[in-house]
């Protein structure tokens, strides 16, 4: 089994790729896939004494499900406390809603994990595959769960193709991947294309070429783009090459169809429960939209105005069990680390607390960089204990924000009024639709604080979300892979 590259843990680690943990390569695929066969013809033999199991028996028999996946900020990673990744979760729940185990692999190369699953070696390819008429010949895509769209990537500054006839430099995609079936296809229409296949690096580490100009150009999902642009900000998309693709886990070709017909039923219930689109929403909602200046000015803060201040968060984060970073990015928020904020409202300070908050909280000196980090931190651990125990992470910590941000008593209306319009109240990608409702009229008539401005408490918690992604991939950067860290959600609770 692979050891997952070691990735930041924004939060619920959703952020870039990092270099792959330094223990990472004395695990050889090979003999991972090696004790997979075992277990696998173990498995058949046990059933050959008696009737024979189907697939899914058999892997509720061995206990195992075992899953072939790739190493990216959008399918799986190292977290802080395990892995984690979009990909991982959905497998994670699979394997639970089955009852069982899950086994994660890594192939040395993408350009494995088709063949490997279509010889049976793996049960699903969960690695953000999309379904091609090329792939569908070798494997069975299950339920379509999301799309994407494939982008020609470049960087700013260089002069901006608007076509595949335009190219002017080295294009690379990797080896294997829908990308490439898809420029073979496009050369068709243009004879002069040409490209490098790499299947040395993955699609996160091309797009770090090309932001630091060693490639010019390469091919990535706007999901993965759309991630990466907050960490190199001058990657730019210059233009589709093809309409929004399908993306789905892949089973071997089988007239078994038990594992099959079990994750349609799996994908169904997610769809109808809500719990699909929590995954999308935590994983690639707010980094949709990107500020190419802001990004810019907020990476050039954190070198030039965090570190007077890092002890302070990292010293408040300590005392309230909370990860410094994620007030540091409510302070980047909030005042922009200036601790002589003022605004019209009278908020003060570098967390900008009111004067009635400073009292409760027992702050004297609001203009003061520790009073007011720490009064901060507990203001917003107040809040988070409002929410009620039920609510699990990360909705619970999303919805302590925006009660920081527009007061508990707007965010309970609003829940109430997400309740009203059929959403769940504990999901914040239900309550963030009708925030924006309490500024409306025909809506706030019918809450008992009446109106607010319900947008600005959704830029709120997107915003620091995104904030909170930066500096942990910044500071991961500078942290050695051996250092003990934990989820900053967590909050004493196991790991999501």
């Amino acid at each position: 089994m692979h050891t997952p590259a070691k990735r930041p843990a924004n939060l619920f680690a959703w952020v870039p790729r990092a270099t792959r943990s330094a223990h990472s390569s004395a695990c050889v695929a090979e003999s991972a896939i090696g004790s997979i066969k075992l277990a696998i013809v173990l498995c058949l033999s046990l059933s050959a004494c008696g009737r024979h199991l189907s697939l899914l028996e058999q892997i509720q028999q061995q206990n195992q499900l075992i899953v072939i996946t790739r190493n990216s900020s959008t399918t799986y990673f190292e977290g802080p406390d395990g892995p984690t990744g979009f990909e991982y979760e959905l497998a994670k729940r699979f394997a639970d809603y089955l009852g069982v185990e899950l086994h994660i692999v890594t192939p040395p190369n993408f350009n494995d994990i088709l063949p490997l699953v279509a010889l049976g070696d793996a049960h699903i390819a969960a690695a953000g595959l999309t379904i091609t008429a090329k792939r569908k010949e070798k494997v069975r895509f299950g339920p379509v769960y999301h799309t994407v769209t494939p982008q020609l990537v470049y960087r700013s500054g260089s002069v901006r193709p608007k076509s595949l006839a335009e190219l002017n430099g080295t294009l690379e995609v990797i080896a294997g991947s829908s990308h490439e079936e898809m420029l073979e296809e496009l050369k068709k229409q243009y004879p002069d294309l040409k490209w490098q296949s790499n299947s040395e690096q993955d699609s996160e580490e091309l797009l770090a070429m090309v932001w630091q100009q060693l490639i010019d150009y390469t091919v990535a999902d706007s999901t993965e783009l759309s991630v990466n642009r907050h960490f190199y900000p001058e990657l730019e998309p210059a233009f589709d090459l093809a309409e929004p693709e399908s993306l789905a886990w892949a089973f071997p070709k089988s007239d078994d169809n038990s594992l099959y017909m079990a994750a349609v039923t799996f994908f169904n219930r997610i769809k109808r429960s809500g719990t699909l689109a929590q995954l999308i929403e935590r994983y690639f909602s707010h980094v949709e939209d990107f500020d190419y200046v802001g990004t810019r000015r907020y990476q050039a803060h954190v070198e030039q105005r965090l570190p007077a201040y890092k002890d302070l968060f990292i010293e408040a984060g300590s005392a309230v069990d909370m990860d410094w970073r994620l007030l540091a990015a409510i302070g980047y928020q909030e005042s922009h680390w200036d601790p002589d904020a003022v605004s019209p409202t009278g908020v003060r300070g570098l967390m900008m607390l009111t004067l009635d908050a400073a009292r409760d909280l027992g702050i004297e000196n609001r203009l003061d960089p520790e009073q007011s980090i720490l009064g901060g931190a507990k203001y917003l651990s107040s809040m988070r204990e409002s929410i009620p125990e039920r609510i699990p992470e990360p909705d619970r910590t999303w919805l302590a924000l925006a009660a920081y941000n527009v007061g508990l008593g707007h965010l309970e209306d609003a829940r109430i009024l997400t309740t009203k319009n059929k959403g769940d109240p504990d999901k914040w990608v239900d309550v963030k639709k009708n925030l924006p409702l309490l500024s409306k009229e025909k809506w706030f008539h019918q809450t008992r604080h009446g109106y607010a401005r319900g947008r600005e408490p959704v830029r709120y918690v997107e915003n620091i979300r995104t904030y909170y992604d930066i500096l942990v991939w910044l500071t991961e950067q500078e942290t050695p892979a051996v250092t003990t860290r934990r989820d900053p959600l967590q909050f004493g609770s196991p790991a999501l």
